[in-house]
């Protein structure tokens, strides 16, 4: 049986990114800078006010972008999500396997592939109209016990707990772990998420979830501390590893007790789409093979540094060898 580093479950939405001006956002009365979720004919019809504009379309949702980056890094990782029965999810599958992640699971009949229309302003904020589709459908029965056996970690998105039958799967995912002794890593996904369901994700931080990923203003709105470093100590008494990441000033990987501060990279932000989830798929490479939590950190900085300064989710320019071995040796 091949053995993985990382196996994610989370949603299967292929990213269809364009500029467009503030006008389109009001136009379309698309609330800027946030994730606003979808039907199937909201959707149609933003996509239709896109058609002529040069577009980017590549397997996204935020655990598949940091699968793909920990794939990119040289990893291995397999995926669990559902598509529909059509073009977009044969890219989905085509584009995931093509990067050599494993991904074999039955299309869902009825529902159309989920999809991301991402808008990216001169301001390079991003504002997101995701339309779940298939996704929605994820349930227990298509979580594979033999991968999850199989893996270092179980990597699972916060996104998942917003449905009931996403949850029952994520859920179900963190037990089989447990069951076999494979660590979970969790991701907050989003504030407005953290707001909604803090009890939850704080029952999920103390009991099954080993390395919790999140943002400045995930931890603030989840621990109700201003500071961001109080904010990491008051997580890390719950949780095993946290890695909390600060935008342009870096980030806070907790482990073991202990703070590691990580400096931010300078460079001018272009599209801050995917930076977490990068940050996510590069610590996980690290602490999967052989770096220290520190040398991760590092790395996970430098990679999301690199794919803010660009656009799309998916490095440009990839990390070589050489590049990976110097970060670790600087760090």
């Amino acid at each position: 049986m091949t053995s993985y580093d990382v196996l994610g479950v989370g949603n299967a939405l292929v990213d269809i990114q364009a500029q467009v001006e503030d006008s389109i956002l009001s136009e379309l009365s698309i609330d800027k800078g946030i994730m606003t979720l979808v039907d199937d004919q909201q959707q149609a019809s933003v996509l239709g006010r896109l058609d002529g504009r040069p577009l980017n379309r590549c397997a996204g949702g935020s655990a598949a972008n940091t699968i793909v980056a920990l794939a990119e890094f040289g990893g291995t990782a397999a995926f669990i999500a559902k598509i529909g029965d059509d073009e977009v999810g044969e890219f989905f599958i085509k584009d995931m396997r093509d990067l050599g992640v494993k991904m074999d699971i039955a299309p869902a009949n009825g529902a159309p592939t989920g999809t991301c229309a991402v808008l990216i302003t001169d301001d390079a904020q991003r504002s997101m109209m995701t339309n779940l589709g298939a996704s929605a459908t994820l349930q227990s029965s298509d979580i594979d016990e033999s991968l999850i056996k199989a893996a270092k970690y179980v990597y699972i998105e916060g996104y998942l707990l917003t449905g009931e039958t996403t949850k029952a799967a994520a859920y179900h995912a963190m037990d089989l772990a447990k069951k076999h002794g494979v660590k979970v890593a969790f991701t907050a996904s989003d504030p407005f998420l953290v707001n909604m369901i803090r009890d939850e994700i704080w029952d999920l931080i103390t009991g099954p979830v080993d390395l919790f990923f999140c943002n400045e203003e995930e931890a603030k709105s989840l621990t109700g501390e201003s500071d961001p470093i109080a904010c990491a100590a008051k997580i890390h008494d719950h949780a095993e590893n946290v890695a909390l990441t600060l935008g342009p000033k870096g980030s806070i990987v907790m482990h073991g007790g202990e703070a590691f501060p990580i400096e931010g990279v300078e460079v001018k932000a272009i599209d801050t789409t995917g930076a977490g989830d990068m940050y996510a798929g590069a610590l996980l490479y690290g602490i999967t093979n052989g770096m220290t939590w520190r040398q991760a950190g590092h790395l996970a900085s430098q990679a999301s540094a690199r794919v803010v300064s660009q656009m799309g989710a998916r490095l440009e320019r990839k990390f070589t060898e050489e590049e990976i071995k110097s970060l670790s040796d600087l760090a």
